[in-house]
């Protein structure tokens, strides 16, 4: 029960991150370099202050092919992430995204030698239909955007290899902390290039600051601590739960009610992930 919870808060937290990041850059008009640079700093900087506090210092270290995996997989998902957003449909993206998460971490299972039984790929494909369900109508009057299209798609193959990476990454905190301070000077140089900094209006820069010190880094830290103890499968399908769970919350911060068509959505996404998870553990 309590790594069920621990896993909803997680996709919960990913949800709101999603929501914040398009606060900022659609909302504020802030630059998706802007946006990216200030969610790791803050978030290495939250993040270290917690490992000094509760290890100390010298708690800072981690294998270093650990980390070097980690952070090249973790800022392939925030380039990717943050300017594909800017250059196709949010629907398009969410199914481009994480249909990629879905065939790299299940890639990674078949690779492992991980059992994957018929219940599970047949709640993937049910919650993979909620998902089209939930997202392919924006889609479908979406321009295409071939180079936003393969950079969503870049950022799902980063972040299905950040999350395969966190079974062996040690310390959930120590790995996030370093993960996020090692990428913060990559993202500088991307915001050094792209010369984004100061657009936008100045409120901009809280949902960034929410996004990199709460959600990003303490959301990206439980699920390190999550990830080891799930078999990568589960991993992969209960992320279908996040598109659902960032549309409801835009849904209720904009006062609008929700459609027949999100509660379909959401009963294909929820049935699937429950009917793939269940047997499994029933099984045991």
């Amino acid at each position: 029960m309590k790594l069920l919870v621990l896993t909803i808060v997680v996709m919960i937290a990913f949800a709101a991150n999603t929501v914040l990041n398009r606060m900022a850059v659609f909302g504020a008009g802030w630059s998706p370099a802007s946006v990216g640079t200030i969610r790791l700093a803050s978030g290495a900087a939250v993040l270290i202050a917690l490992v000094v506090i509760l290890k100390g210092p010298s708690a800072l270290k981690m294998k270093r092919g650990a980390l070097l995996a980690g952070v090249a997989a973790l800022s392939l998902y925030i380039f990717g992430f943050s300017i594909a957003s800017g250059r196709i449909d949010a629907g398009a993206g969410a199914l481009v995204l994480f249909a990629m998460v879905q065939i790299t971490m299940f890639g990674g299972a078949v690779i492992t030698r991980e059992k994957i039984g018929a219940f599970r790929w047949i709640g993937t494909g049910l919650a993979m239909t909620g998902l089209t369900v939930l997202l392919l109508p924006e889609a479908g009057t979406a321009r295409l955007d071939s180079v936003g299209f393969a950079l969503m798609a870049m950022a799902g193959i980063g972040w299905g290899l950040y999350s395969l990476n966190g079974r062996r990454a040690g310390d959930p905190i120590v790995a996030t902390a370093l993960n996020f301070a090692f990428s913060t000077p990559l993202a500088a140089l991307w915001l050094l290039v792209e010369g984004g900094w100061g657009r936008g209006e100045s409120w901009g820069v809280w949902p960034a600051l929410i996004s990199g010190g709460i959600t990003s880094s303490l959301g990206y830290a439980l699920w390190y601590r999550v990830v080891p103890r799930i078999p990568a499968s589960v991993a992969a399908l209960s992320q279908l739960s996040v598109p659902m769970i960032a549309a409801l919350g835009g849904l209720l911060l904009l006062a609008e009610v929700p459609d027949l068509r999100f509660w379909i959505a959401s009963a294909l996404i929820l049935g699937g992930i429950a009917f793939g998870v269940y047997p499994a553990k029933s099984r045991k």
